[in-house]
């Protein structure tokens, strides 16, 4: 039985969306413009594409990033993620998005806890490496700090997620 098959559909719908939660949370919370939106993207994709690697195959985050190689699982998680930001403000929609983390990581924990560590090592990551992918604040590309106050609270809040979601990270 596939890691996946252990959830229902609608289970599975809030884990395949676990990395994208964790990245979208620290974007927005300090929205930059359209290269630094760029550069953590393509930061939370160097995450994914590591975890499709050989090494980490049958595990969940390696299903997570087989998900989204299919455009059925890329649709899906494109609406999840279209319906935490609608008719919401950027920092409403970061919230809401470590809320929906937190719900996200409880269904590992109660469905495949023995994968809760790899998935939280995931989350860390790739919440991490967005908010490192480009310099807040500045002038094209002068000044500016690699993590701003917002993503670092955010960051905090991912973390407490962490260690509240069955035990220590």
């Amino acid at each position: 039985m596939a890691l996946k098959d252990r959830f229902s559909a609608e289970q599975w719908g809030q884990v395949a969306q676990i990395p994208f939660l964790a990245g979208f949370a620290v974007t927005a919370a300090d929205p930059g413009g359209l290269v630094g939106a760029v550069q953590e993207s393509a930061a939370m994709a160097r995450v994914l594409q590591a975890r499709s690697g050989a090494s980490d195959t049958g595990t969940l985050a390696a299903s997570i990033a087989e998900e989204i190689k299919t455009s059925e699982g890329r649709d899906a998680i494109r609406a999840g993620m279209k319906e935490l930001i609608k008719g919401r403000k950027p920092s409403e929609a970061s919230t809401e998005a470590v809320a929906r983390l937190k719900d996200a990581l409880a269904v590992v924990a109660s469905v495949a806890p023995g994968e809760l560590p790899a998935i939280k090592t995931l989350v860390h990551e790739t919440a991490q490496g967005v908010a490192e992918a480009a310099k807040e604040g500045g002038f094209m590309g002068f000044g500016g700090e690699k993590v701003s106050e917002s993503e670092r609270k955010t960051l905090a809040d991912i973390d407490a997620v962490l260690k509240d979601v069955g035990g220590m990270a």
